[in-house]
């Protein structure tokens, strides 16, 4: 088992590499991402919390999953369409499984984390904060302006 959350790297959209290992003494927001679900106007929330506190020490990170049947078939697709719709700057990952078999390391590892179980629905929101310990696993449906306190709280702990 991986001990923390600095061992992970992804593949963003671009291709280039995200390391986790560049985000030690920052908070980290990790999130599952879909652009046809219902949920994902949450993007425009995560772009504004990144924006006004990335300068802080906030990093977010998307991770767009077709594990629920609403992402995009492509990840340039999807690229584009979180970038013309919801204005979104914040590193994104290719396209991933959050749950089951073929699941990414990086969700295995939040969710046993959090001893929650699986992910069962797209932007499942993990907080993670300067020491790279999980500090809360957030539902779905909690928007991501309902804890910005929370972020807050973990920024000004550093």
């Amino acid at each position: 088992m991986t001990k923390n959350i600095y061992n992970f790297k992804l593949t963003e959209m671009n291709g280039q590499t995200i390391d986790f290992n560049n985000f030690r003494d920052r908070v980290i927001l990790v999130v599952n991402t879909a652009s046809k679900c219902g949920l994902a106007g949450q993007l425009k929330d995560l772009e504004y919390l990144y924006q006004k506190y990335n300068n802080d020490g906030l990093v977010v990170i998307g991770v767009p999953s077709n594990q629920f049947h609403m992402e995009l078939k492509s990840n340039q697709k999807t690229s584009e369409y979180c970038q013309l719709h919801f204005g979104v700057t914040f590193p994104m990952s290719k396209q991933a499984k959050v749950n089951g078999k073929d699941e990414l390391p990086l969700f295995k590892y939040l969710k046993n984390k959090s001893n929650h179980g699986k992910i069962k629905f797209n932007y499942t929101k993990f907080l993670i904060d300067r020491e790279g310990n999980l500090v809360r696993r957030y539902s779905p449906l909690k928007a991501p302006k309902k804890f910005e306190q929370d972020i807050i709280n973990e920024i000004n702990n550093g």
